[in-house]
């Protein structure tokens, strides 16, 4: 990995810049290989998914990729929302608090590493698990090419869809976005996807 793209990405930013500039620090202290993966600075060992750095509006954050599985014994680690399975950050709203927390972090940092090292996994939901909304259902029922083609989708662009259409709370939204989709189910493509 060529770091002149986190480089760059660091120059660039508007917010948190000296905050992800430390948390990267941290992150190369404790080893890790710097990588860019989903538009984030991204650490991994081995080839494993550690943690990403990431800023939003009002906190920048260190998102361990496999944190559910980590043991969180000072009680920092914040699930983003609710369907999300895996993940857990450290969210931080100051250079300060990561200055703090640098030892903790390093802490949590190698937990995470000893995680990949045993090779565990988390037990995802299965697809089956989710809310299927009534609208779809009909919309799936209505159309055999339209179920064929969600049926073929993988599980995880599946949930994607399922996801996207449950978080609506009228059904004429519901109904929108299910048309609107539609066609990248057609096309094999998942929500995120072009």
């Amino acid at each position: 990995m060529n770091p002149k793209v986190v480089d760059r990405y660091l120059d660039r930013a508007t917010k948190w810049k000296e905050e992800m500039k430390l948390m990267r620090k941290i992150c190369l202290d404790c080893s890790l290989t710097e990588d860019f993966k989903w538009m984030h600075p991204c650490y991994t060992f081995q080839g494993k998914n550690i943690v990403l750095i990431h800023g939003f509006k009002e906190y920048c954050a260190l998102l361990f990729h496999k944190g559910v599985l980590l043991q969180d014994t000072n009680n920092i680690l914040i699930q983003q929302t609710k369907n999300v399975q895996a993940a857990r950050q450290i969210r931080f709203t100051s250079l300060q608090e990561i200055i703090d927390l640098e030892s903790t972090i390093k802490a949590y940092i190698f937990e995470a590493i000893e995680v990949e090292k045993a090779g565990l996994e988390v037990k995802m939901k299965k697809t089956s698990e989710f809310r299927m909304p009534d609208e779809f259902k009909k919309a799936l029922n209505n159309n055999s090419i339209l179920k064929s083609a969600f049926t073929a989708l993988t599980p995880g662009r599946q949930r994607g869809y399922l996801l996207h259409f449950s978080q609506a709370k009228q059904s004429k939204t519901r109904e929108a976005r299910i048309e609107k989709c539609t066609p990248k189910i057609l096309n094999g493509k998942g929500f995120n996807e072009n």
